[in-house]
């Protein structure tokens, strides 16, 4: 009987120098032997194709349970809500989930598919002797290498340990619940993903080698994903947790350590510092727009990071992403106005984040030297906006990366090819919740990040994965852990906030104090991840494996009065009373592994 390989349409993704058509483009719908597979280079390309097409696309959380991995993130973090009772994040925020839930099954299949294919892939490329040089294939297999140990990542980042499969060639296709195998140990699985990255970045070229290349891993890539696995396991999550201290396979074997370890802290710092001296600024930097006297513009430089194709920060990226849909959710209703600026503002940001963005003179909200004015109105323009409009006075002097994030009442629409469009978000405004329908900010505001200057209608731009701006600050998270003190702390915080447009941390004039000692310093490296990396979807996975989601992700979130208008409508209310509880640190196994696998333990509390 013949085995057939079911070739799919596959998408684009990763950082790319060129503009031109890359290797993963066309893709037909084939039904394949497998002997037909491997027999020349064309076949066996479109095979490694599919492996690359579970990169998540993140842009696509809408509908998140579609096949191409796209997570609850951003909707289920404290950053932001979707109106649409369907989204799955919904759901994670009132705990209406379980083991049986579409996306805990859908990921989890997805990410073994894509490991299982990788494999095999590996296990049979060899077989190709037509139009193939012996270095191509080491390529090949090293870019499969690649993409099965980043895949184990995104695995042990939502579920923690899980199964290693190593080098069993599994079919592709093949139910995961076939699989009949326990958990390994969650520092099993970050020395497996950590070594199989390392391997594979040796093999790995820094930059793609031709045009015909340039959707395909490299080895900055690859080695960034090491990097993460680093931190990730340092983490409190992680590190000595003794709230998961049941979690034991049932042969009695722990999966999470119990004992803390600073030790991690130190390899992860060491590991950025390495790339960091290795790739930065050579291969990926900071993006830096300027003013015409040669100043920083913190609005232009944020902004652009998105809109800007294959800019020098992006280190991973989905090419082949859903902006269309996420700018449908981005843009406000408009009612009366131009197709082309008219959405649905369903993805609304919260007051909880707006409230974590600093204000113009780069300190938080509560501090009694910000400046912050949450009562009356200004005649204000804002970064970025063409006019001054009547700006409700909490939204006055902010930092421009509260500009480049959050679509307010009364700011001015980002497309002004019908003019200067000002969204009112008061309920019978031209974008409230009376006038939309089922399309609204649940909110009071609308997420504004990747958002482009034109038609929402638009297809060609990539989704970061992970850029400059996180690897600088994931550096000085795990630098102010393992070697408090240490001037690069400061250095790369600093280039961060300088960037952003807001004055850094120092002694110097027109400079803020810089933080005291290690907790202070450790608060404002987390200030700056969530103002800097807002809705990239970080914050999801900050919260838990710091451990304070019981904190953030529990009790009520906040919004505007979206039922009322002027005055009323700013009044902050909340909207939502969201359920988190410690099971909700890790997601479920699958019930279909866990019942077929009488190895396989399930998360605690679940």
């Amino acid at each position: 009987m013949k085995k057939y390989i079911f070739i799919a349409f596959v998408a684009c993704f990763t950082l790319a120098t060129s503009c031109k058509k890359g290797f993963l483009d066309q893709v037909p719908n084939d039904r394949l032997t497998l002997e037909e597979t491997f027999t020349n280079r064309a076949t066996a390309e479109k095979f490694l194709a599919n492996v690359y097409s579970l990169i998540p696309d993140e842009f696509g959380q809408r509908n998140p349970n579609t096949g191409r991995s796209a997570g609850v993130w951003t909707g289920a973090s404290d950053e932001a809500e979707f109106v649409w009772g369907f989204n799955q994040a919904n759901n994670v925020n009132i705990g209406s989930w379980d083991a049986n839930s579409g996306f805990v099954n859908d990921y989890w299949n997805n990410f073994y598919r894509g490991i299982r294919s990788a494999s095999f892939f590996m296990a049979n490329i060899d077989k190709v002797t037509q139009d193939i040089t012996p270095q191509l294939i080491t390529q090949y297999k090293n870019e499969a290498r690649a993409l099965r140990a980043i895949y184990y990542f995104y695995l042990v980042r939502t579920y923690g340990p899980v199964i290693l499969l190593g080098e069993n060639v599994i079919e592709p296709d093949a139910p995961t619940e076939s699989i009949r195998l326990p958990r390994n140990s969650f520092d099993e699985c970050i020395n497996y993903i950590t070594a199989e990255l390392q391997s594979a970045a040796d093999n790995l070229p820094v930059t793609p080698l031709n045009d015909r290349n340039y959707a395909r891993i490299t080895k900055g890539q690859a080695l960034a994903y090491r990097l993460q696995a680093y931190l990730l396991a340092a983490s409190p999550l992680y590190n000595g947790n003794t709230d998961l201290a049941n979690l034991k396979n049932k042969d009695g074997k722990q999966l999470i350590s119990q004992t803390y370890d600073a030790s991690k802290w130190k390899r992860a710092s060491d590991a950025y510092k390495a790339y960091i001296t290795q790739f930065v600024p050579g291969t990926y930097s900071l993006l830096r727009k300027t003013n015409a006297d040669g100043s920083i513009n913190g609005y232009l430089s944020c902004r652009d990071i998105f809109l800007d194709k294959f800019n020098s920060e992006i280190i991973m990226s989905r090419l082949d992403a859903d902006i269309e849909g996420r700018q449908y959710e981005m843009t406000p209703y408009h009612s009366g106005k131009a197709s082309e600026v008219r959405g649905s503002a369903g993805l609304g940001a919260t007051q909880n984040q707006v409230d974590a963005f600093f204000t113009a003179n780069g300190r938080t909200i509560d501090d009694p030297a910000s400046g912050y004015v949450n009562t009356g109105f200004t005649d204000y323009k804002a970064p970025g906006s063409p006019i001054a409009t009547n700006t409700f006075n909490q939204w006055v002097n902010r930092e421009p990366r509260f500009y480049v994030n959050i679509t307010y009442h009364n700011s001015v629409w980002l497309n002004t090819a019908f003019g200067n469009v000002i969204t009112e978000f008061t309920n019978n405004g031209n974008s409230g919740k009376a006038t939309g329908g089922n399309d609204y900010t649940v909110t009071g505001y609308a997420v504004r990040k990747a958002m482009g200057l034109g038609n929402w209608r638009e297809s060609n731009r990539a989704c970061i994965l992970y850029r400059v701006g996180n690897l600088f600050l994931d550096y000085v998270e795990a630098l102010n852990e393992s070697t408090p003190g240490d001037p690069d702390i400061l250095n790369y915080l600093n280039q961060i906030r300088q960037r952003a447009g807001i004055p850094q941390y120092g002694s110097g004039t027109g400079q803020i104090t810089a933080p005291a000692d290690q907790a202070a310093m450790r608060q404002a490296i987390r200030n700056e991840r969530r103002s800097e990396l807002a809705f990239e979807n970080v914050r999801y996975f900050d919260t838990r494996r710091w451990k304070i989601a019981e904190t953030t992700d529990n009790g009520p979130i906040y919004g505007l009065n979206i039922t009322q208008n002027a005055p009323n409508f700013f009044n902050k209310v909340a909207f939502e009373t969201r359920t988190f509880s410690k099971r909700h640190y890790l997601f479920p196994i699958p019930s279909k592994d866990v019942n077929s696998d009488d190895l396989m333990v399930q998360n605690p509390g679940w």
